[in-house]
């Protein structure tokens, strides 16, 4: 079925870190002709931001009120390059950067803040304005856009996403062990689905996705085939 037959709509994935929601969507729009944001990218920006102003100190605590006043003069954008789609903060390439360890340990606190989560979510809700988009994050089919056409849940083991993220780390060159990548992954989860503010949690709509042990053309067929029949609806 062509995509040019059927309506624009939102696609809302969410889920836990590490399973894979980034390049599932990215491939998804691709594939569909939409575009894609990466929530994730969005709130390891605003990390990446309060850490070089100092305002995360070394047992993770952050100067929220510093942090807030800096954000309404931040721009968090992204562009298509030959290299794929990358994430620019003020203007600048930060998309390696973001994918340190060092921002996976301090993202799940910043994206806690409620005047953060709040000041994303908006910039989120602009991009959805006109539709034929793909999202994914924690919170996009339960708060950015509840009234999402297609809402994905996706999950697997705390220790198969573990062994994910670590294989790509150390693919990177990134000096890491997988007993630090499982206790970041299983100390993500725990800040996620416990903070007050749009907590990560399961559209009472969404289709579940656990992908433990599908291959990468099994999941994006599966992805395909979901869309296709929402936005055929009426």
């Amino acid at each position: 079925m062509s995509s040019k037959s059927l309506k624009p709509i939102i696609i809302a994935i969410d889920g836990y870190s590490s399973t894979g929601k980034s390049t599932m969507a990215k491939a998804l729009a691709l594939k569909i002709g939409y575009r894609y944001v990466d929530t994730g990218a969005m709130y390891r920006a605003v990390t990446l931001l309060a850490m070089s102003l100092g305002l995360i100190d070394s047992d993770g605590r952050v100067n929220e009120p510093k942090l807030i006043e800096a954000l309404p003069g931040a721009t968090i954008d992204f562009a298509v390059t030959s290299a794929g789609q990358r994430t620019l903060l003020n203007g600048n390439d930060v998309e390696d950067r973001i994918r340190t360890m060092e921002v996976s340990a301090n993202v799940s606190t910043i994206a806690a803040i409620a005047a953060v989560r709040r000041d994303l979510v908006e910039r989120q809700r602009v991009y959805g304005e006109q539709k034929g988009i793909v999202m994914d994050g924690r919170d996009i089919g339960t708060t950015v856009f509840p009234n999402a056409e297609l809402k994905i849940f996706v999950s697997a083991p705390a220790r198969v996403r573990a062994e994910r993220r670590f294989k790509e780390l150390t693919a990177k060159g990134e000096q890491t062990t997988f007993d630090e990548v499982l206790a970041n992954v299983e100390h993500r989860d725990h800040i996620d689905t416990t903070r007050a503010e749009s907590p990560l949690r399961r559209a009472a709509d969404a289709i579940d996705l656990d992908n433990s042990n599908m291959t990468i053309d099994e999941q994006n067929a599966w992805l395909i085939e979901q869309y296709e029949k929402a936005a055929s609806r009426d």
